[in-house]
């Protein structure tokens, strides 16, 4: 949290300073308007602090300001005067919050706090109903999984930008949202845009915002989706999807991390984490011209391929599980039990579509399933399907599967679900809420199969 604090008075501006640092809050000072214009211009505040009596332009002309340039920090003022009319004028103006001077510090670091969060809680609230919904966790502990789990454990620690690849449905979200989860710049907001489901002539004033009157029905400002990540996470998926003349603002905003708002007259500092994802072969639209070069060498820092679920199909009774869990909750119903055929008949398919769709086909077939058990009939997976080719259930047994047992059996599904079980909480050291976050289910569903498999 970064707090700038405007007062004329040296010894105000330093005692507020030194409680912010007590408190871990980073803090700036100004000592007259003048000084905190050139501030808030430059960088990204939290909030600020802003006494009202000062030479020169006074706390009052410099709210009118902050309110006149669009800038999105709460302003906490504060006096010595205490005056009613000064508090009205001044929370009318816009300030989130007023003191009088002498305030209780603990007071003030409550007061600041909370103006914060109140600005960071509508900002996730407008990004939410702007951008793509949340998505669930990363389920699997095949080897491949692991050694994803590891590279964004790397990555996470790191503030360069990254380039998530793969296939369609193999979960690149997923992976943003661990990455942010995982980095310092975990409390702060992940915004998700997709680049490729905004209409072109709206997606500049989606990430930039625009200034009232800078088109035909900008009737008000609006913040761009840059603005609202604040020093959170902004992913912005489908990027190959993203026009010549975007791609040339990007590449400024990565360069020089300022963005100008349409129709706007001054640039606004960026802090936010840039994480893209494509699932389309971007060296190969580099290549051709549709994606500039130095952009791509711009994003192409930190490198994160996902691998296709053809590639971990070890993962996947633990994978349909979770999602049979999911889809049920959303029918609000009770999860069905898939049989050792279905489970056979789902290890069969090249899943084109990967983990996506392989949850359209569970949904699918949840709504057909009856009696608590999801059927390979359920499935809808007849003999055209994965028929010219060799079975892949008995190319490539469930983890912990005997070689004698049939692949896709209900023993082998228990017993790949159990394997998976303990090996995730010996990972977690014996921690059950550890466990189920890594494979992926809730820490009651986790103490269900414990007991089922006699472990609790």
């Amino acid at each position: 949290m970064k707090v700038l604090v405007v007062d004329d008075e040296v010894n105000i501006r330093e005692s507020i300073s030194r409680l912010f640092e007590l408190e871990g809050i980073e803090s700036s000072c100004a000592e007259d308007g003048a000084a905190a214009q050139a501030l808030l211009s430059s960088e990204a505040y939290d909030a600020v602090v802003l006494d009202l009596r000062m030479p020169g332009m006074d706390g009052q002309e410099l709210l009118d300001w902050i309110a006149a340039e669009g800038i999105r920090s709460p302003v906490v003022m504060i006096s010595a005067h205490g005056e009613i009319d000064d508090a009205v004028r001044a929370l009318k103006a816009g300030a989130a919050d007023y003191l009088t001077k002498p305030f209780d510090p603990d007071e003030l670091v409550l007061r600041v706090r909370s103006a914060a969060a109140a600005r960071r809680s509508a900002d996730l609230v407008e990004a939410g109903a702007r951008t793509a919904p949340g998505a669930s966790a990363l389920v699997g502990e095949s080897e491949a999984m692991r050694e994803l789990r590891r590279t964004i454990g790397k990555a996470a620690a790191a503030n360069a930008t990254v380039l998530v690849t793969g296939e369609s449905g193999t979960g690149k979200e997923l992976v943003a949202r661990e990455l942010h989860a995982r980095s310092p710049r975990a409390a702060e907001p992940f915004i998700a845009v997709n680049i490729g489901g905004i209409h072109a002539e709206l997606m500049e004033s989606e990430l930039f915002g625009h200034e009232k009157g800078a088109f035909t029905g900008a009737d008000a400002r609006k913040a761009g989706l840059f603005e609202l990540a604040g020093r959170g996470s902004l992913f912005l998926d489908e990027i190959g999807e993203m026009p010549l003349r975007l791609q040339v603002k990007l590449l400024r905003v990565l360069q020089e991390r300022r963005i100008r708002r349409l129709g706007g007259s001054r640039d606004l500092p960026v802090e936010a984490r840039f994480i893209a994802a494509t699932n389309r072969d971007i060296e190969a639209l580099v290549r051709s011209g549709s994606f500039r070069e130095d952009l791509y060498y711009r994003l192409n820092v930190l490198r994160i391929e996902v691998p296709p679920l053809r590639e971990r199909l070890e993962d996947l009774p633990l994978l349909a599980g979770h999602l049979l869990s999911r889809i049920a909750a959303r029918m609000g119903r009770e999860p069905p039990e898939l049989e050792g055929p279905a489970l056979e008949a789902l290890l069969a398919q090249d899943f084109p579509g990967n983990v996506r769709e392989l949850e359209n086909e569970l949904e699918r077939a949840t709504i057909y399933s009856t009696g608590g058990r999801l059927r390979a009939a359920d499935l809808g997976l007849g003999p055209g399907r994965g028929a010219a080719r060799e079975s892949r259930s008995s190319r490539i047994p469930a983890p912990g599967a005997a070689a004698s047992e049939p692949a896709g059996s209900a023993a082998t599904m228990d017993e790949a679900e159990r394997r998976a079980i303990e090996e995730a909480l010996a990972a977690a050291g014996g921690n059950r809420t550890r466990a189920a976050e890594a494979l992926g289910i809730s820490r009651r569903s986790l103490l269900y199969k414990l007991k089922r498999y006699g472990s609790g």
